[in-house]
């Protein structure tokens, strides 16, 4: 089952709704219930991960200060090497 339902939406951004649309040989309705849904699973995918570490948290499960030591070392060059 679909429902529909009406979005207003400033007319720079219809616009580019409807160049895409175009360019993708897609329908303005077709690309934007497909961003709405890609939206809305990385919104639940990102409050999920939210609510895991939350949880994590609660239950004292931190990383250890050797374990944030090692992962910094991957990313950040001593002072020296810079």
């Amino acid at each position: 089952m679909m429902s529909a339902f009406t979005v207003r939406l400033p007319d720079e951004t219809v616009a580019k709704l409807d160049q895409l649309a175009e360019k993708v040989d897609r329908s303005r309705s077709y690309v934007a219930a497909q961003a709405i849904e890609d939206y809305v699973a990385r919104e639940e995918w990102q409050l999920a991960e939210i609510e895991a570490g939350l949880d994590e948290a609660d239950r004292g499960e931190f990383a250890s200060e050797k374990d944030l030591a090692g992962v910094i070392a991957k990313y950040v060059k001593p002072a020296s090497e810079r």
